[in-house]
């Protein structure tokens, strides 16, 4: 996925929640760039200057916020995936044009924070980026990350941690392509990429569903079905993502494809139920476009209801292929839970469910406060938080479509109040429109969920300086084996 820097607010306050918060790289906390020429020279081995490969020794000196290794080279700081603190290592460096890139040949001397992987691939398909550390050293790093963010606003709690950092993950998505051999493979895409790298498994995945997308690629054969090629423009078979209920045991399956014309459709839902009697229903989705994103707008229900439900929090959401629902409710239980005790709810308040989605969060607070107000652009979205709030018997909770910025300005020019506004914004954060918006409606308390703390920080800083403190800071990890960190924060209004 193509990286972006938060270089301060985009000046539109819209955002679209229900599609997945994306995985954009953040930049380090820890004073790194990323294979930026330097001002010096300071060479270390003159006779390797002007070779296009060097291999040398190097020690790792620190991490970068992307769990990658930072060493120095000839006046360069450079990064290294898979490498720890401490470990000397030996490293190809390489140079394209102005940058250089650093790739791990061996470590020499491992770190004691080191485990062996037992997947092969994690470290090309770039999913996985801290699965090298131990649990212990996952903490660390996550918790050193975020402290170093959030010190302009005090210390933040010590990080909630998963008790089985395996399988947690509700949704996979493989992408299907042909391999040198032209044999049909599966797999993850490299970082910023379309390149395929073959996966049959993950150890953060669902393993009912990888097995399932392992059953699909292995029946693609007998039904003449052939991967979609970007280059040519032929073939069916583009991706496949599966959504598992992890409460309910429901099971969605999605083929997404190039063309609605899915010749032996009956026959092959039929074959891979039979392997598979557990999947509840089937859907066609066909994405003919030639971008980026995964599903298209067009789908057709193969079997069965077309959605699933599951359980967070002790209520039922309907989840739809499109649906943005937690891809780890274990983790999501906990995060939710520590946002309603920073909310402070005593059954009288009205909350603000600000970037509402499918209305997960407002909905647990309903059963605590006065009366619920979700607002969010994505449409669809608000039709699944109307349907899950019919779906629990809710009665105190409302979900609009339009602005959130917009409507909190609306509701402080009416002269309404909110006691309690709780975001939770994409990985770009919020906006200074929809900020100075809360600020006018001035709520006693603000509950900022985010899966992103740099844009959070950003965000909070701007709250500080208009009237707000920040009481308690509490981050999750939502994402063991990779660098992301969840975060959630209370501000209160200064009197």
């Amino acid at each position: 996925m193509a990286k972006q820097k938060n270089q301060g607010y985009k000046k539109s306050s819209k955002k679209q929640h229900q599609s997945e918060k994306q995985n954009n790289k953040q930049s380090s906390p820890h004073g790194n760039r990323k294979n930026i020429k330097s001002q010096g020279k300071n060479a270390t081995d003159k006779s390797q200057q002007g070779k296009k490969n060097v291999t040398t020794e190097v020690t790792c000196s620190g991490l970068t916020m992307e769990g990658k290794g930072i060493i120095q080279w000839e006046g360069e700081q450079l990064e290294v995936t898979n490498l720890l603190p401490g470990e000397t290592a030996e490293v190809t460096i390489s140079k394209k044009g102005r940058y250089f890139n650093a790739e791990l040949k061996r470590v020499i001397s491992p770190s004691k924070d080191r485990v062996n992987s037992p997947s092969s691939y994690y470290r090309e398909a770039g999913g996985c980026q801290i699965h090298h550390m131990n649990e212990q050293a996952q903490k660390r790093f996550k918790q050193k990350t975020i402290d170093e963010l959030m010190k302009p606003f005090g210390k933040p709690e010590p990080i909630i941690t998963m008790e089985k950092p395996y399988g947690y993950r509700n949704k996979n998505v493989m992408s299907f392509g042909l391999n040198k051999k032209k044999e049909i493979i599966s797999g993850l895409y490299a970082p910023n990429t379309h390149h395929i790298v073959p996966m049959d498994w993950s150890l953060i995945h669902d393993p009912k569903a990888d097995e399932i997308i392992q059953t699909i690629k292995g029946m693609m054969k007998s039904f003449k079905m052939q991967p979609y090629n970007e280059d040519t423009e032929q073939g069916f078979l583009r991706h496949v993502m599966v959504k598992v209920g992890k409460q309910s045991g429901e099971i969605m399956v999605v083929m997404v494809a190039a063309s609605p014309i899915f010749k032996g459709k009956n026959n092959f839902v039929k074959a891979l139920r039979k392997t598979h009697p557990e999947i509840t229903t089937m859907i066609l989705n066909v994405n003919n476009r030639n971008d980026s994103m995964v599903l298209g707008n067009q789908e057709k229900v193969l079997f069965g209801k077309g959605t699933i439900t599951d359980e967070l929090c002790g209520l039922k959401f309907e989840i739809s292929s499109k649906s943005f629902y937690q891809i780890n409710p274990v983790q999501t239980e906990k995060l939710y839970g520590k946002a309603i005790e920073m909310a402070g709810l005593t059954g009288e308040e009205t909350v603000i469910d600000a970037y509402c989605g499918v209305g997960t969060i407002g909905l647990v607070a309903s059963q605590q406060a006065g009366r619920v107000i979700g607002v969010e652009s994505n449409k669809d979205a608000v039709r699944d938080a109307i349907r899950n709030s019919k779906r629990n018997g809710i009665q105190n909770a409302r979900f609009y479509q339009g602005d959130a910025g917009e409507f909190l300005t609306q509701m402080a020019t009416h002269g309404d109040q909110a006691d309690v506004v709780i975001l939770d914004p994409p990985r770009t954060g919020s906006d200074e429109a929809f900020l100075s918006s809360v600020v006018k409606l001035k709520p006693s308390r603000v509950i900022y969920v985010s899966c992103n703390p740099e844009t959070q920080a950003r965000d909070m800083k701007y709250l500080t300086k208009n009237g707000y403190q920040v009481e308690e800071m509490q981050p999750v990890d939502m994402f063991p084996q990779t660098y992301h960190v969840e975060s959630v924060a209370k501000l209160t209004l200064k009197m």
